[in-house]
């Protein structure tokens, strides 16, 4: 539990980041690798083991909200405030693709995960997820090496008026489902308080799990069958699917906008503020 490295960018805030994934059959050191997306719509790739910077691209012209590699870490996909995608190489630092499909309304989240070919009738090796705060997610599939990206699926989940007075709604945001294949969990601001889980197989609401707020962070638990969810009310509540008891717990004096779980799943980690909380999950 120490600081062992550190970059700082003058006169830019740091809006996102990702970790690029670690190529099978490559070492360590070679897979240590972040990617910051920064206020001046700008995307920069530290290398962890080499302390340094090694590459400056800017795709957007506005700041960016969401970064995400692709899962071989070839492809940096980014999301910028006005709702433009952009799909660049962070080796040559060239932008191959811009997707207009949510322009005007910032990316909030977005995440790409493995497929094999013709899963949903498409072809890709990937597919990936693009969250934006008007309650949109597109679903793609893409094979960058042949430079394909196929719209998969389009939802748009409706929501009553703003209430009087709130200027800052609930974000949007949706995550597939690692125990659940072909699946995605949705929760925003929306008619009722609950996270939505969405077959892409389907293509339908399967199952729901309601919430006793709007949710303002998600992590789905990669080895159980658990999701965590913070919440403005400075709780954190662990669930195991719908059917579970929730547990929810407090320890934050401000609201909950990010929770993270480990790669391992053992542990989670959750920010409000200034405050970072490490929590260990038990087996029950």
């Amino acid at each position: 539990m120490e600081l062992v490295v550190q970059f700082q960018v003058l006169n830019q805030s740091c809006q996102c980041l990702a970790w690029k994934p670690q190529a099978i059959g490559t070492g360590i050191a070679e897979s240590q690798h972040v990617v910051a997306g920064y206020s001046d719509g700008t995307i920069r790739v530290f290398s962890i083991s080499r302390t340094e910077m090694e590459l400056k691209m800017q795709p957007h012209a506005v700041a960016l909200t969401a970064v995400a590699y692709s899962t071989d870490g070839e492809i940096v996909l980014s999301g910028g405030k006005d709702g433009l995608v952009a799909v660049s190489n962070p080796r040559t630092g060239m932008t191959v693709r811009i997707l207009t499909d949510h322009k005007g309304s910032p990316i909030t989240v977005i995440q790409c995960t493995r497929k094999q070919y013709y899963d949903f009738g498409v072809e890709g090796s990937e597919l990936w997820l693009a969250t934006s705060s008007d309650r949109r997610v597109s679903i793609w599939a893409s094979d960058w090496l042949k430079d394909k990206c196929e719209l998969l699926d389009w939802l748009s989940f409706p929501a009553p008026a703003a209430p009087e007075g709130l200027t800052n709604l609930p974000p949007s945001l949706a995550a597939f489902c690692p125990w659940e294949h072909g699946t995605l969990v949705y929760v925003g601001f929306g008619l009722q308080k609950e996270a939505l889980f969405y077959s892409l197989r389907k293509k339908q609401i399967v199952e729901k799990i309601s919430l006793p707020y709007f949710a303002m962070s998600l992590s789905l638990c990669p080895a159980a069958h658990f999701l965590a969810v913070g919440f403005g009310e400075r709780l954190v509540r662990l669930q195991r699917g719908a059917a579970g008891r929730p547990h929810d717990y407090a320890g934050h004096h401000d609201a909950v906008h990010l929770c993270r779980f480990t790669p391992s799943g053992r542990r989670l980690f959750t920010a409000a503020y200034n405050e970072l909380l490490v929590w260990e999950r038990t087996r029950r």
